[in-house]
């Protein structure tokens, strides 16, 4: 690796561990179940990002690409089933907070 690409990199993998960590921050201390879901969407395109990252350092794109079309449309399929779950408590508790949804009956 040339220097320059080097200290891309570096970048690149800072970006994504703060990336990461407001994913992280936002499932693990929000009361919010929509904030629930950013956070899970933050976390999942880290590891978008990072897939991408290593398909560049390894050299096979093509693989690295494919994977991150196979990861998006995972990712809308949860998405809208998270979503539709969240309207759903709402419809019928009045709350979207976690905390607040313990005396649901399956």
């Amino acid at each position: 690796m040339s220097p320059e690409s080097l200290e891309l990199f570096r970048y690149f993998i800072i970006f994504i561990i703060l990336l990461f960590i407001t994913g992280v921050y936002c499932i693990l201390l929000s009361f919010n179940l929509i904030r629930v879901l950013i956070g899970l969407e933050i976390l999942i395109k880290a590891a978008t990002l990072l897939i991408i990252l290593a398909g560049y350092t390894c050299h096979r794109m093509a693989l690295a690409q494919a994977m991150v079309i196979t990861l998006i449309v995972i990712e809308i399929v949860i998405m809208v089933v998270a979503g539709g779950v969240v309207l759903w408590a709402f419809k019928y508790n009045k709350t979207i907070d976690p905390r607040r949804l313990s005396n649901l009956r399956g």
